[in-house]
């Protein structure tokens, strides 16, 4: 028996045709149309894959909550759902909700592919990746507790969701991603050892 940790992303929180801005922990944005299809098609495939939660983590952020709510609907889900606050997004500092353009004038474009491809983060964002990594290795352990050989569902945002990789044995193989409505496995069956088996996978 394994335990096993379903992260997902949230749904869109910006329609086509808007432009997108950086929405970090100080702007709880809903979902729009295609990120509540993008919420229940998540659910209806991991139902189908077997994963149907035990419990489900979310930040709190409606964008999150939003989003564990439609999937638990279309797996006929009865999990309970829980806000962590270590799950809200980061705070983008004076880049909040900004334009992608105007954060690359403000940072410069080598910061933004350090952050994209190793998780660097420019010194006015926060909390810093250590208090992160280290809030996911408490969670974690709470899980192997809590949960053990159950699978759970944490539902967040794709600055806090790269993070989890550093706990795990693997996450180095790969990339730090979590696409809007993906997904990604990680899973344990020894103690203190997570195993990322899956990562930015689209229902």
């Amino acid at each position: 028996m394994a335990t096993r940790i379903v992260i997902a992303r949230h749904g869109n929180t910006f329609a086509a045709g808007q432009i997108p801005t950086r929405v970090g922990a100080r702007t709880d944005l809903p979902l729009v149309d295609s990120g509540r299809v993008q919420a229940l098609r998540l659910g209806d495939v991991l139902k189908k894959s077997g994963l149907v939660p035990a419990h489900i983590f979310t930040s709190e952020l409606q964008r999150t909550i939003a989003t564990a709510k439609l999937s638990c609907s279309s797996m006929v889900c009865s999990a309970s759902i829980e806000q962590l606050h270590f799950l809200n997004e980061i705070d983008y500092g004076p880049d909040e909700n900004m334009p992608e353009d105007k954060v690359i004038e403000r940072i410069g474009e080598s910061a933004i592919k350090n952050w994209d491809a190793n998780g660097e983060m420019p010194d006015a964002w926060s909390p810093r990746p250590e208090a992160i990594v280290n809030a996911w290795q408490s969670f974690l352990n709470k899980v192997q507790t809590d949960f053990k050989n159950q699978t759970i569902m944490v539902v967040t945002s794709n600055g806090i969701a790269r993070f989890a990789a550093r706990c795990t044995i693997n996450g180095q193989d790969f990339s730090l991603k979590l696409a809007t409505g993906a997904y990604g496995i990680l899973t344990s069956e020894d103690v203190g050892i997570w195993r990322m088996t899956e990562w930015n996978t689209h229902p």
